[in-house]
């Protein structure tokens, strides 16, 4: 008897060792399949990979670097839950063979912000022009071309966007949810549907049924609302008319006019923000939003189910309107620059490869751990700059690395245009 115990331990801590090794094993190879598929695009480090009997693979510290963003998506715990051991080992063998209910949960994961998010090429190619129009542009300066950026979410005391995605599959449905932390949410539920890891765009065609999304916005469009509108040297009524103003531009762009309740549920979201529920239909041109001729009644049947903040909202559709292509202004063509006002005297963003010039000048320091610092410049080095600050009568110096900083800016007055 004690013979037979003794051998049944060692065939199930053999059984563990072996199942350990064959998920790490599997998982290696599935992440270096990834890695080669996603190489044109941007770098994966996969991080350390754990497991568990009961059917789960875990990822700690692992990231994306994507090759036209200048900082990383950092993951810090990844864990796919197949159900049992068995379906664990046959979803790693064969990706395109997952269980039928299954979940990832992704916790940790953080998006460090810079004033410039994007490579130079990056931004180089999108100034060519040939891009479409963006539908929901939001104007943050007197030049309306220019528009809401990291630079501006730095200001704000935004320095980085963190949270938490769940992804649930069953046999009926998908459950999506993306929590951040002060910048809202996004929850999805798609009856019908099913993930597909080896052809993702099946994903998009796998069911014929509406999806349902929610959509947060944790307050952040307020704080937007009254940050854009400051920059703009307007109040945040005339900044929504201007970028309601642009929205139904683009919307004519691609030959669509909004109903009077949908251009006031925008402007409405754009100042007050809150929470909105509606159902898309992703094969759809308009994604779901009915249309409507010019003589069809308000009270059709063809309307589109949509909630803000729990209340129902009628009379929410597009009408066709012939397409309108604008053609570039002589202003258009010309570089994006905030006009500034050489009477008036206040802050401005100045590159750091000039810091030199304004020592002994009022200056402003934006750091990437999102602390303000104020002062007389004092000092430039390579490595860091010296800011003086008034304390008891005297002065002392503060010491900041310049791989810290994410914006420079100068008390100054304005130049002439």
């Amino acid at each position: 008897m004690r013979r037979l115990l003794t051998t049944l331990i060692l065939a199930a801590l053999l059984g563990f060792a072996a199942f350990k090794a064959g998920v790490w094993w599997l998982a290696d190879q599935r992440m270096s399949e990834a890695r080669q598929a996603l190489g044109e695009s941007g770098v994966l480090k996969r991080g350390k990979i754990g497991s568990g009997v009961e059917g789960r693979l875990v990822l700690s510290g692992a990231h994306w670097q994507d090759f036209e963003l200048t900082q990383p998506l950092v993951i810090g715990r990844a864990e796919f839950d197949a159900g049992s051991p068995v379906a664990l080992l046959t979803a790693l063998m064969d990706p395109s063979d997952l269980p039928a209910s299954w979940s990832l949960q992704a916790e940790g994961l953080a998006l460090v912000l810079e004033a410039t998010m994007f490579r130079n090429w990056v931004t180089a190619d999108g100034a060519s022009g040939g891009e479409q129009a963006a539908l929901f542009a939001l104007p943050c300066a007197p030049d309306p071309r220019q528009q809401l950026g990291s630079g501006d979410l730095l200001r704000m005391g935004i320095t980085r966007l963190a949270g938490e995605l769940i992804v649930r599959q069953t046999s009926d449905h998908v459950h999506l949810e993306l929590n951040t932390a002060n910048t809202g949410s996004l929850e999805l539920n798609w009856p019908g549907a099913r993930i597909s890891l080896m052809s993702p765009a099946e994903t998009l065609t796998s069911s014929s049924q509406p999806l349902e999304i929610t959509l947060r916005d944790g307050g952040l469009m307020r704080r937007v609302a009254a940050y854009c509108a400051r920059e703009a040297g307007v109040d945040p009524g005339q900044w929504a008319a201007r970028a309601l103003g642009a929205f139904e531009a683009s919307l004519k762009v691609y030959g669509w006019r909004a109903s009077d309740q949908l251009r006031a549920l925008y402007r409405q979201w754009l100042l007050e923000g809150g929470e909105i529920t509606a159902t898309v239909r992703p094969g759809s041109e308009t994604l779901g939003i009915p249309v409507r001729t010019e003589d069809e009644s308000a009270d059709s049947t063809r309307v589109w189910t949509l909630e803000y903040n729990g209340a129902m909202v009628p009379d929410v559709f597009l009408r066709k309107a012939e397409p309108v292509v604008a053609e570039p202004s002589r202003e258009s063509l010309e570089p994006v620059v905030a006009r500034e006002n050489p009477a008036v005297t206040s802050w401005h963003a100045e590159d750091l490869e000039t810091s030199t010039a304004w020592i002994g000048r009022k200056v402003r320091v934006s750091l990437s751990n999102g602390n303000l610092v104020e002062g007389r410049l004092a000092s430039v080095t390579e490595r860091q700059l010296e800011v003086a600050r008034e304390v008891a009568g005297g002065e002392v110096a503060y010491p900041i690395a310049i791989r810290a900083i994410t914006v420079f800016e100068v008390w100054r007055r304005g130049q002439t245009q």
